[in-house]
């Protein structure tokens, strides 16, 4: 972290993740909607057995106001944590018995630290995103009402539900981060090694974006694909966030389309509620709902498509990230080489 203040990895990670929301948002959408219980009946034709295109790409930006403020926040706290921990244990695993650390063990640890402080920011965005992503905003149903407003009332009379996807939230990226961080080390450890045997390193912002672009795509995507299954849980559970919310409200006497006292889903439509069995968890009811209806596939549903936003997303994210460092550094008049950031 030489050359670099606490100051300059807040606005490098902020800068990120802004750049990152923006562009691949559309994308987060389309996995969401994928991963939903409600795609079926909201965005397939059973007539004709096709998807309905027109519906599974409206709205592509639904709920993206609430990820912007949430993800400054949590992104500059991750990267705070990430790098104020590395270097913590890089200083004091030498005095430990056998000697420092493993390398992809300090990654490791310090990502998932890292997480736990920044799940807890990003947790109700969260929450609010998915639920919003999932609104109709069909001509037939349109309100004037955003769906980032229309989720929010849902969590009115009980604001702190909207964590409750922290703990499926961190169960996924704990194990995420702790696949993704030392792959990307070590692959951009390889990179720049080659580049420099071969005599091809420049040392310049546009190199250092590249390297780290296609070093944290690819192991990004490694990491995403292997998680997918809990990806849906936690994708499963936030939108069923909304759905307790929408049920509880209506003890106030209340109509539901006359239809009794029914489950509600953030579209405001009956559902059937997902009960864990006696001594069982509300993750393993939902489990064993996804196995039941559409066997092992259904908790592997989207993850190519999460494959390929995370190698977007994240190549585009710590690229930014890392070239953002070096270049706020260099700014400041620091000497700060490529491999002050490696």
């Amino acid at each position: 972290m030489s050359g670099n203040t606490h100051t300059d990895i807040l606005l490098a990670g902020a800068f990120a993740a802004f750049t990152v929301d923006l562009l691949v948002y559309p994308l987060d959408t389309l996995k969401t909607r994928w991963q939903s219980p409600d795609f079926s009946r909201l965005f397939y034709n059973a007539a004709t057995n096709t998807v309905n295109r027109r519906a599974l790409f409206r709205g592509a930006y639904q709920g993206v106001g609430s990820v912007i403020i949430a993800t400054l926040p949590s992104s500059g706290a991750f990267f705070t944590t990430y790098e104020g921990v590395k270097a913590f244990l890089n200083t004091h695993a030498h005095s430990l018995p056998h000697g420092s650390l493993p390398d992809p063990l300090i990654h490791a640890a310090a990502s998932s630290v890292g997480e736990l402080v920044s799940c807890a920011i990003l947790t109700p965005a969260e929450v609010i995103k998915q639920n919003a992503q999932m609104v109709n905003t069909s001509a037939a149903t349109a309100s004037s009402v955003s769906p980032t407003v229309q989720t929010l009332r849902k969590f009115r009379h009980n604001p702190l539900a909207l964590w409750r996807g922290y703990g499926a939230l961190a169960g996924r990226n704990l194990p995420h981060t702790a696949i993704q961080f030392p792959l990307f080390e070590r692959m951009k450890q390889a990179i720049w090694a080659r580049r420099e045997r071969d005599g091809t390193k420049t040392g310049t912002l546009l190199e250092s974006g590249l390297v780290t672009a296609v070093s944290a795509g690819s192991a990004g995507s490694v990491a995403a694909v292997l998680t997918t299954p809990i990806d849906v849980l936690k994708t499963r559970i936030m939108l069923a966030a909304a759905d307790g919310e929408a049920s509880s409200s209506s003890s106030n006497p209340k109509p539901s389309n006359g239809n009794g006292n029914g489950l509600v889903d953030a579209l405001g439509n009956k559902k059937t509620q997902v009960r864990p069995r006696a001594g069982g968890s509300k993750s393993m009811a939902i489990i064993r709902e996804i196995l039941a209806q559409e066997g092992m596939r259904g908790l592997w549903r989207g993850g190519a498509l999460r494959g390929v936003w995370t190698f977007i997303g994240l190549g585009l994210y710590l690229g930014v990230y890392e070239t953002g460092r070096v270049f706020l550094a260099r700014r400041r008049g620091e000497d700060v080489g490529i491999e002050d950031v490696v």
